[in-house]
């Protein structure tokens, strides 16, 4: 028990001591202190300091992380998108020669601007040839678009149901592309029926035109 107390007593003493250097310290003069808060002072001081540096280090390296993190998500995506391009690859070469080949019976189907004539006598001989009268055959102003040409022209045929049923077939069964826009059947006297229409025909561009259409919009396109 003597023992115990003896340390004890030692314990609180050794306290007592280092309490006393923090007593009565001039804040303005610390090299004066004494030896323990001197120590104290700098050991807290360096504790600071490389905390300070180590939220700084932390912090830009938290930047530099979710950077990195925004790349990888942005990269696993362009990968995704290219490896579904790369397994499609052969399938979109077919589609594409596909639509090529779409793209080419659409152009054979388009008359040039030498074509044009003949066209127009084609859809005549059509009418002609179901006993149709024409009324009106006129026509209108061309329309240049960017890839063809636009062709309208005024229709007023008469004549029986059949024949005039039987002529739009063959409007839409020519070799060439015509189509019939705004048909308007009316009765018409001795039994017959009268039909208005705008029949529209397109031809592609000869190169003289692209050239003209190109300068118009700017130039060519990339």
């Amino acid at each position: 028990m003597a023992t115990r107390s003896k340390k004890s007593i030692d314990l609180r003493a050794t306290y007592a001591h280092y309490a006393n250097q923090f007593k009565g310290l001039n804040t303005s003069d610390p090299a004066s202190w004494p030896l323990v808060p001197r120590v104290t002072m700098f050991l807290g001081v360096v504790v600071m300091i490389v905390a300070a540096l180590w939220l700084l280090v932390i912090n830009s390296s938290v930047d530099v992380l979710r950077a990195e993190q925004d790349k990888e998500v942005q990269l696993k995506t362009d990968y995704t998108r290219k490896l579904g391009q790369a397994i499609n690859l052969e399938t979109l070469r077919r589609q594409r020669e596909q639509v090529l080949q779409y793209v080419t019976q659409l152009e054979k189907q388009l008359p040039g601007k030498s074509e044009m004539d003949a066209l127009l006598s084609d859809i005549n001989q059509a009418g002609l040839g179901r006993g149709l009268t024409f009324e009106l055959f006129r026509p209108g102003q061309v329309s240049v678009k960017e890839y063809y040409a636009e062709l309208p022209i005024a229709l007023r045929v008469t004549g029986r149901y059949h024949d005039v049923g039987s002529f739009t077939a063959d409007i839409a069964n020519l070799s060439r592309i015509v189509t019939l826009n705004n048909l308007v059947i009316i009765p018409a006297p001795n039994g017959v029926l009268a039909m208005d229409a705008t029949a529209k025909t397109f031809r592609y561009l000869d190169p003289e035109e692209v050239n003209a259409q190109r300068k118009t919009q700017g130039g060519p396109r990339k």
